[in-house]
């Protein structure tokens, strides 16, 4: 049974992972370039799981990619302005805080119907941020409907959902670190 499973569980993610337009994936990098290149600053921001995926990602375009990327994972941050002006706030009032206008934020959400998500969506495109948004679900989820750029998986699993998101971003930085190992030659 255990090797059906499985089968099936990376089935799933081999199917989910591949319904994506490299044409869509291609329009993120390049955006995240010409983000950089106006010395701007990538933005990632999640809930539970997607927020351990925006610090992983934060990281790797940092490192990796070489370019400015940060996360609002700080659990003082979190706690503190969600006190102040509520948890469906918190993401509005830390992109108050730390974003620019022309920085490219990305949102992660699973369902794509968080309120702190929706609302940092709208707080950032009034801000003047490119939003990018990952969702999955429902096909009309509110999140879709905030973003410049987005990429929605068609599956109601949560891990599903988060996995093909982690491998998404993951391949937009390998994109970015091949494309400049192959402008710089």
């Amino acid at each position: 049974m255990s090797t059906t499973f499985f089968q099936s569980y990376f089935n799933k993610i081999n199917n989910s992972t591949g319904l994506v337009s490299e044409e869509r994936l291609k329009k993120i990098a390049d955006l995240v370039l010409a983000t950089s290149s106006a010395s701007k600053k990538i933005i990632l921001v999640g809930n539970g799981g997607s927020a351990a995926m925006a610090s992983h990602v934060a990281v790797d375009f940092t490192k990796a990619s070489k370019i400015r990327a940060i996360n609002f994972n700080e659990a003082d941050l979190i706690t503190c302005f969600a006190n102040d002006y509520g948890y469906e706030n918190w993401i509005v009032e830390a992109l108050k805080a730390y974003a620019d206008s022309g920085d490219t934020l990305f949102l992660i959400s699973s369902s794509g119907q968080s309120a702190n998500i929706i609302k940092g969506a709208l707080q950032a495109k009034a801000m003047g941020l490119n939003v990018v948004a990952l969702s999955g679900f429902s096909e009309n989820n509110p999140l879709r409907k905030c973003a410049d750029v987005e990429l929605w998986v068609d599956s109601q699993e949560y891990n599903i959902v988060e996995m093909t998101h982690h491998i998404w971003l993951l391949s937009i930085v390998d994109y970015i670190c091949e494309k400049k190992n192959m402008d710089s030659l």
